[in-house]
């Protein structure tokens, strides 16, 4: 029997990944240290991201991997870890899930001015978790104040009992949110309130291939393959495209126009969404006014520059940087916290964690800034 258009065009993008998937990388990791490296802060909790301001101030959102715990932080002039914006946020309660964070799983500066916080309203990705009711949520808080000035809720249909909120980028007054739990993007109209779903469990959207760290394969505590799908997301500086990947890749991209239309069918939006570069297992991304983006590469211990007409360069290599997760440009430095995720139970079947505390966040000089619509 023929095979219809949709599954050839299934078949035809998931052979050369299942091809890719029997390739384990690399033969050895880098042994030399970079000395453009910069040491900036160290802590002994695990923290997969961080985020800079303009003068200087710099927070960091932080698993729950050892156990619940401050979710979103301030690094002081002490050097220390303060719960941001108070420790009440920080202390989960059931009872009022939209008033206090559950699990923070991303953090930016948006181009407001303002800190944005995405709570993933879950505690893990693929590993027997459920969604809580209530408490996937997207957080403004006011930098002068230190305040919580808005709380975006998300509630059923939009959240899902395997929803985890993942990462968000800024469209005017539109947020983009990933939920690789339920494999799709939410497109939050921050005027209104509302939001919806859009490619959700599509060719581009799920996760082909298992994902890969320091040359090994990686495995959710019940000892199958870890899968994340649609987890990544940037948008170009002049806000045309949407670039999205499950974390093993491959790198898509859609125009923005596609997504923001409410009244476009799902399968309208769908048809617009290409396979715009073969990438790897990545920890987080990061792009620049000139729309280069950067990203991590776990695999390898680098980050790599993709410019617009897809050259890949590495920017940097070094055996410190273990599982390099969100990243974040400012002051014309690249910043890189080395979470160190796959050294943890989530990602090796259930085995006592191996991380090396304390956890590392560095910066490398790359002279760019970052894109206008991404942070101010």
């Amino acid at each position: 029997m023929p095979l219809s258009k949709p599954l050839l065009l299934s078949v035809a993008l998931l052979c050369p990944l299942l091809a890719k998937a029997q390739d384990v990388l690399p033969p050895q990791l880098p042994t030399q240290q970079d000395s453009r490296l910069i040491d900036v802060a160290t802590s002994r909790h695990i923290w997969n991201g961080a985020a800079v301001t303009v003068d200087g101030r710099t927070f960091v959102s932080l698993t729950q991997s050892e156990g619940p715990g401050t979710s979103l932080a301030e690094i002081g002039k002490d050097g220390q870890l303060h719960p941001y914006p108070d420790a009440q946020w920080n202390t989960w309660n059931a009872a009022e899930p939209g008033q206090h964070f559950l699990h923070v799983n991303a953090l930016r500066v948006g181009p407001d001015g303002k800190l944005w916080a995405v709570d993933a309203g879950n505690t893990g990705i693929n590993t027997g978790a459920h969604a809580v009711p209530g408490a996937g949520k997207l957080v403004k808080i006011d930098l002068a104040s230190n305040r919580v000035e808005q709380v975006y809720t998300f509630a059923s249909p939009v959240q899902q009992d395997n929803s985890y909120f993942d990462d968000v980028r800024f469209h005017g007054r539109l947020a983009y949110l990933t939920d690789p739990g339920a494999v799709r993007l939410v497109v939050l109209d921050m005027d209104s309130g509302q939001a919806r779903t859009v490619l959700e469990g599509h060719e581009l959207s799920i996760d082909h291939l298992p994902m890969f760290a320091d040359g090994n394969k990686l495995f959710i505590p019940n000892g199958q393959e870890k899968r994340v799908g649609l987890d990544q997301l940037e948008v170009s500086p002049d806000g045309k495209y949407l670039y999205y990947q499950a974390i093993p890749g491959p790198l898509a991209r859609i125009e923005t126009r596609y997504i923001d239309d409410p009244k476009l069918a799902a399968r309208e939006v769908e048809k617009h969404a290409e396979h715009w570069l073969d990438t790897w297992s990545t920890g987080g991304t990061a792009i620049d006014a000139a729309g280069n983006i950067y990203a991590s590469d776990v695999n390898t211990r680098s980050v790599k520059r993709i410019a617009p007409d897809k050259t890949v360069s590495t920017v940097v290599a070094d055996p410190r940087l273990i599982w390099v997760d969100a990243l974040w440009i400012e002051g014309g430095y690249l910043y890189l916290p080395a979470a160190q995720i796959n050294r943890t139970p989530a990602t090796t079947a259930g085995k006592p964690s191996t991380v090396d505390y304390p956890v590392h966040l560095y910066k490398i000089r790359i002279d760019a800034k970052p894109s206008p619509l991404d942070h101010a």
